[in-house]
């Protein structure tokens, strides 16, 4: 796969069949994952693969609290917002991503697979999170959707204590990222053409380039 159809079409997926990701699969993943950067080489990293379904059943109802909280204290302007002007396209955007996650939450538990990333000493996330997105690139290589979310870090150390996480050595729960095999087609995510949130040299400079539509395909 070009590259630049990896980097332009790995956008969150989140409706995904249940079909099991083959374990073949899983390994290239996180194989591909452990040669992103490290801050130092520490390698602070530990990434935890649950494909059991009654373990991400356990996980399910956990998500739901979390997102429903999200809803209720973090996005309830804008869900106001975006219900009293629903034909803005802000609000548009806006009810299709919160559609988009509440299919997640009502769905999480067919999820084939879940990629838990932790780290260690790491409170910035600049060890973690460049592994993470090289194991959401190869996922798409391999044509497995995912969605990367930190939501789960609303109830603190309940899913760790859940998944046997060693509380002393202080792993610290990054994201997970739900994987399968997409129920829609690839395509390119809609967002803010590149000069309106860029600038050369200096804030607020121009970056002496303009494109309104995305430079791939």
């Amino acid at each position: 796969m070009d590259i630049y159809e990896a980097l332009y079409t790995t956008r969150a997926m989140r409706r995904v069949k249940p079909d099991p990701v083959p374990a073949d699969v899983q390994h290239k993943i996180v194989d591909a994952a452990i040669r992103a950067p490290t801050g130092g080489n520490t390698q602070g990293w530990r990434f935890l693969l649950v494909d059991d379904p009654a373990v991400i059943g356990q996980i399910a109802p956990i998500y739901r609290e979390c997102i429903d909280f999200l809803w209720e204290h973090i996005y309830n302007e804008r869900i106001a917002a975006a219900e009293a002007d629903p034909e803005s396209e802000a609000s548009k955007q806006m009810m299709v991503m919160q559609k988009s996650v509440q299919y997640a939450v009502d769905h999480f538990a067919e999820y084939p697979l879940l990629l838990f990333a932790f780290d260690q000493a790491d409170t910035t996330g600049g060890s973690i999170f460049p592994a993470v997105w090289s194991a959401m690139l190869a996922a798409r290589a391999e044509g497995v959707g995912s969605s990367l979310t930190s939501v789960l870090m609303i109830k603190g150390e309940e899913v760790p204590d859940l998944l046997g996480v060693p509380a002393d050595e202080g792993w610290r729960m990054a994201c997970c990222v739900p994987m399968g095999y997409p129920k829609g087609k690839w395509g390119v995510a809609q967002r803010a053409p590149v000069h309106t949130v860029s600038f050369r040299n200096h804030w607020g400079q121009s970056v002496a380039f303009e494109s309104d539509q995305p430079l791939w395909p």
